[in-house]
């Protein structure tokens, strides 16, 4: 017999779905409170997770998912960089 392996499900930030941890990208806070896209998904830290498209980060930014996740608060700048970063990941898809 043959073991069927579970894929890890995780919910977007932006809206809500459960999707395969592998279809969404990790948006990491480390312990000196900096926050990045974790590409590898391997970094420590606390994770939240976000479709790849502008759509997801939009609603995040509108309803304080990051905020909810990280129990801190995001500064603005964050969300832009987030946005740089985004669009960059998406003009590659």
């Amino acid at each position: 017999m043959s073991t069927v392996r579970k894929i890890p499900q995780r919910q977007c930030i932006g809206c809500g779905e459960m999707k395969n941890k592998r279809d969404l990208i990790r948006i990491l806070k480390e312990a000196d409170q900096t926050i990045s896209i974790d590409a590898t998904g391997r970094k420590n830290g606390r994770g939240a997770y976000i479709c790849p498209s502008m759509e997801c980060l939009r609603k995040a930014r509108k309803n304080k998912g990051l905020e909810r996740s990280f129990k801190m608060a995001v500064p603005d700048e964050i969300y832009d960089s987030l946005e740089k970063e985004m669009e960059q990941i998406e003009g590659k898809q």
